[in-house]
């Protein structure tokens, strides 16, 4: 469980992850090698699972953003799962509950690549059955604070 010295630390990472330990030790009221030993410990412990780029992807080519929900024959169900994480297309999949096994997030350059992909590559993957796709127009939230979150859910 994070404290809220950690709390703190944590959601200015989540701003901005480049920011030197002495402007982080600054923000959150400690002095560096205290921050950084904070930093170490939250990464240690899984709660800081690495640093990214967010990168949009509209801007670089990927102008389709499409939601699918996907039924499989369960028996093969790792295989699926191996297989999804190798395609560089899917940006993200969630098994599920409800009508659909997995819900997958995926990029493509525009509809006729989709299509190409639903028909070609996602529906050959192991023990597809069937797949309802959703596309997405906009995007009105795509972030959260954690930590923010984690103090919220303390305070509920």
């Amino acid at each position: 469980m994070l404290d809220g010295l950690d709390r703190r630390i944590v959601a200015a990472l989540e701003r901005d992850a480049r920011v030197s330990f002495a402007e982080l030790a600054a923000e959150v009221g400690l002095s560096k090698t205290p921050c950084w030993k904070r930093v170490k410990a939250l990464e240690d412990a899984g709660i800081i699972r690495g640093y990214s780029t967010r990168v949009d992807p509209a801007r670089i080519g990927f102008g389709i953003e499409a939601f699918i929900q996907v039924s499989i024959d369960f028996e093969v169900s790792d295989a699926f799962e191996a297989a999804v994480k190798k395609h560089p297309l899917i940006r993200r999949c969630y098994a599920t509950t409800g009508e659909a096994d997995y819900l997958l997030q995926i990029v493509t350059v525009d509809m006729m690549a989709l299509d190409r992909m639903l028909r070609e590559e996602l529906s050959r993957l192991p023990g597809v059955r069937r797949t309802v796709t959703s596309m997405a127009m906009r995007e009105i939230k795509g972030d959260i604070s954690f930590a923010e979150a984690a103090g919220r859910a303390l305070r509920a």
